[in-house]
């Protein structure tokens, strides 16, 4: 380095900020949208199927004009650039068309769970302020509660209604072209809510470009190799993750099969996977369970599925090695929160089979992801060692642009630039990561810390067991207490005796629930996530007995 660059050099950053401004070295640039994928299959592949859904086969070029009809129709209802669309609907074909009509005229997508209640749906529009409201005409009663909380300027528009239907989005007038938008990096693309543990919900901010990352990491990662020949299975709320793979399929002009069944119907989705040579799919773990242990699994073909990706929850090593058995090695891993988009680590299918480090029960949910960096960190902020637990920290490209309008969120889920997920970890000397648990789903029981995920691993080993769920309640003696709440599979009797039996070799004492508490079954999150908030929620109702 030159004398004159030495001198010149400020205490941070390169030598050369000070000689040229960044402005200089950086001119405005543009974002894209995501909805330019859709274009250029509309140029590349018009007649290629973009979306099957039952009898109905989209293709490429028909989506793009759909979804053009309805851009030019929200810019007449004067939404625009920056502007919020609301959207509650289960999968369909035409929650797709909202999704690029959307970012094509640069407004933000911010679908919601389908599954909520009107009074919820109406909490996250007080959150986002939306200027319009799409909603499927199953749910009247959301649409008159989002509409009674904030003023929809821009008014409802309804998908699955009759062509004559007020607002029907069948009903809009085609071959308009909307006007060009110009996006800039950090322009909003989707507000991906997100309760947390608290319940209180979060709109995590997604950006175009930000997202160009993710499905750009997406690909070369999570499902190397996709082209135009794949095709993609829905099996999942395409409001969350399942939207976000959903647009990686796009970017790639692979088909869309969308299930016609309100509920998940196994023999429908593996007749599907055999009928439309499905290559990938993303499901979440009681998802992927549900279709291992399926006996329609042994009936169609699935020769044709490359990757069948899982994330949202720890799968447990019994549930992940009979998938494998059923399905062969096609199953890929990625942990990751909606505030990362899921762009944390991945496993690809032949690492399944890699061995835990002595003394950890479970197994490992992958390496970083390409651009991105994984710390284990203490509460204060210190890196730990090697093969030590502290919680999970994140930095990259993929990590979102905050919370909307939450200041303190912001400042509770940042940290030197760090990226705080609140799960806990440990990484190996191989840079291998072992998710632990939540931090907040861990309890002091007489002054020891107790991780449940540790505990659920030995139940799930017992073969009577089919889900379970370990959490601590209050206790006056202990301070707090194991409660292990299971359900046993069809077909299968099961006790307390039996289990404590069974578990007594393979723990410390300790560790041992206090309790056993035997459910028909567990309660789910529309994702397909076992919910111990709700769980907790029962068993304090009930005096905190079991």
């Amino acid at each position: 380095m030159s004398a004159q660059l030495q001198e010149a050099r400020p205490a941070h950053g390169s030598p050369f900020e000070q000689l040229m401004p960044m402005a200089a070295l950086r001119p405005q640039v543009r974002a894209v949208s995501l909805a330019q994928s859709l274009r250029h299959n509309a140029q590349r592949f018009p007649d290629r199927d973009a979306v099957v859904h039952g009898q109905t086969r989209t293709s490429w070029a028909q989506l793009d004009a759909l979804v053009d009809d309805l851009a030019a129709a929200l810019q007449a209802d004067g939404i625009g650039r920056g502007d919020v669309v609301l959207v509650h609907s289960a999968n369909h074909i035409e929650l797709i068309q909202v999704m690029y009509a959307t970012w094509r005229i640069g407004a933000v997508f911010a679908p919601t769970n389908f599954r909520l209640t009107p009074g919820e749906a109406a909490g996250l529009a007080e959150l986002c302020q939306p200027k319009a409201l799409i909603c499927h005409v199953d749910f009247p009663e959301h649409a008159a509660a989002v509409a009674a909380e904030v003023d929809l300027a821009a008014g409802t528009r309804w998908i699955g209604a009759p062509a004559d239907h007020e607002g029907a989005i069948l009903g809009i007038p085609s071959g308009v072209v909307p006007a060009d938008v110009d996006l800039l990096p950090g322009d909003h693309a989707w507000y991906f809510f997100t309760s947390g543990t608290s319940g209180r919900p979060k709109a995590a901010v997604l950006t175009h470009d930000q997202m160009g990352f993710v499905l750009t990491n997406h690909l070369c990662d999570l499902m190397p190799g996709t082209t135009e020949n794949d095709a993609h299975l829905v099996v999942a709320p395409l409001s969350h993750g399942a939207g976000i793979h959903h647009a990686a399929q796009v970017a790639r002009a692979a088909k869309t099969v969308l299930p016609t069944s309100a509920s998940m119907d196994t023999d429908e989705l593996w007749s599907l996977v055999e009928r439309e040579q499905v290559t990938n799919m993303f499901t979440v773990p009681t998802i992927l369970k549900t279709l291992a242990e399926a006996p329609e699994a042994a009936q169609y073909d699935h020769s044709s599925l490359r990757y069948v990706i899982y994330a949202g929850a720890p799968m447990y090593m019994a549930d992940r090695d009979h998938a494998r058995q059923v399905l062969g090695e096609v199953l890929v891993q990625y942990y990751g929160l909606g505030e990362v988009t899921g762009n944390i680590t991945v496993l690809p299918p032949h690492l399944h089979s890699r061995p835990s480090p002595e003394g950890v029960e479970f197994g490992t949910c992958g390496f970083p992801r390409t651009g991105m960096e994984v710390s284990i960190r203490t509460e204060d902020g210190a890196e730990v060692a090697t093969g030590e637990q502290g919680e999970i920290c994140v930095a990259g490209p993929a990590v979102f642009a905050g919370y909307l309008n939450n200041d303190q969120a912001n400042a509770e889920a940042f940290r030197d630039g760090w990226f705080r997920t609140g799960d806990l970890g440990m990484l190996d000397e191989e840079g291998f990561l072992y998710v632990t648990g939540r931090a907040s789903d861990m309890y002091i029981s007489g002054g020891s810390n107790i991780y449940p995920r540790e505990i659920e691993e030995k139940i799930l080993k017992h073969p009577a067991v089919g889900e379970c769920a370990v959490l601590g309640l209050p206790d006056p003696k202990w301070g707090e207490i194991g409660v292990a709440v299971c359900v046993p599979k069809v077909g299968e009797d099961l006790d307390e005796a039996q289990l404590r039996a069974f578990l007594d070799p393979l723990m410390a004492r300790y560790k041992m629930p206090k309790s056993f508490v035997f459910w028909d079954e567990m309660p789910k999150s529309g994702y397909g996530k076992i919910v111990k908030r709700t769980i907790r929620e029962t068993l304090l109702a009930q005096d905190g007995t079991v």
